[in-house]
């Protein structure tokens, strides 16, 4: 493996992430309390390109423009987590980054931005010293960069956290786990319902801090053991009710979580249980198999099996467009993980 710069621009991709099964509390250096599972997404993704530039005075630091315009928020952030990672990459301690990114989707909003843009540079941080195929090591990198992110470095369906019912899981790294699952979850989709475009009043880092102190933590965490048994095997029998029932749970049981944090605030807005209640309502009427789940936000994420795609797209018109801000929607689909473009 080559610890050396070998390239000074580089240009990659990667998308955002859904989790079905909710990582939510860690310790140490980005390590979950729980394991996770997610789905990897296709047209909500980042495009990053990164210069490298050799450093000569104490003043040089990492510059971030974020869709044309320059973000020293960003940046500081990523400056001050870098050198987290100079053991995996240790050239980056000679350089500077130029970052330009830019994103399909809203950032802030709940629809993991920081996922889809850690897992990006990560990429191009590994593309550069030629180790962009190493996925263990990139996904390695983007864990310590943003938990989640480690997620979107693969295809299709990911497992993050270390569990006796997935040998090769691991708390550092994710891994890849769609090929033991029925195929139908393979082309599955997500229609994101906007809800609310404004960046989140409470960080998810801050939401991670407070699991220290909810008194729901413990059985909380128990509770993911065993959904993440129970999804997994939903998954690999083809089961899309239970599959569906396992995820409303996880999602419900994130955002109650928020509720008796201490302190305790709420991401969800009335539009988002607006919507949970027609999708409740239209499954049992229209006998559609959507299911929804929801990140740290008020957005829904709608999934649902291909076959199902003309149906649910004419719920989302019928019947959803005046909850959404500028009836705003996405139609995604599961995908591929990172790339170098």
């Amino acid at each position: 493996m080559s610890l050396k710069l070998i390239h000074n621009e580089t240009h990659c991709q990667a998308p955002s992430n859904i989790a079905l099964i909710k990582y939510w509390g860690k310790h140490g250096l980005q390590i979950p309390k729980n394991p996770s599972i997610s789905f990897t997404l296709d047209a909500l993704h980042t495009k990053t390109k990164v210069k490298f530039h050799k450093k000569t005075k104490a003043e040089d630091q990492t510059v971030v423009v974020f869709e044309g315009k320059e973000n020293p928020k960003f940046a500081e952030k990523i400056e001050k987590k870098l050198p987290l990672i100079y053991g995996d990459f240790p050239y980056l301690k000679d350089y500077y980054l130029e970052i330009h990114s830019e994103n399909t989707f809203p950032h802030s909003s709940g629809i993991a931005s920081s996922a889809s843009s850690m897992a990006a540079l990560a990429m191009c941080i590994a593309a550069a010293s030629g180790n962009g195929e190493d996925k263990k090591l990139v996904s390695h990198a983007a864990r310590i960069l943003s938990g989640s992110a480690c997620r979107s470095i693969y295809d299709k369906l990911v497992w993050w956290g270390k569990s006796p019912s997935l040998l090769q899981s691991h708390d550092e790294f994710a891994v890849p786990c769609y090929e033991a699952v029925d195929e139908i979850f393979w082309s599955y989709r997500d229609a994101v319902l906007v809800v609310s475009k404004s960046e989140k009043s409470v960080s998810s880092s801050l939401g991670h801090d407070l699991m220290h102190t909810n008194p729901f933590a413990s059985a909380r965490f128990q509770q993911a053991h065993q959904n993440i048994d129970l999804l997994y095997g939903a998954m690999r029998c083809g089961d899309i009710e239970h599959f569906g029932t396992i995820v409303e749970e996880e999602a419900l049981t994130l955002h109650g979580l928020m509720m008796m944090s201490r302190p305790s605030f709420l991401l969800l807005e009335p539009n988002s249980v607006a919507l949970i209640l027609k999708i409740r309502k239209h499954r049992v009427l229209d006998k559609i198999p959507m299911y929804f789940t929801i990140d740290a936000g008020p957005n829904i994420h709608l999934l649902y099996p291909d076959f199902a795609k003309k149906d649910v797209e004419d719920f989302i018109q019928q019947e959803c467009l005046d909850l959404l801000e500028n009836k705003t929607f996405y139609l995604d689909s599961v995908g591929n993980g990172a790339r170098i473009l």
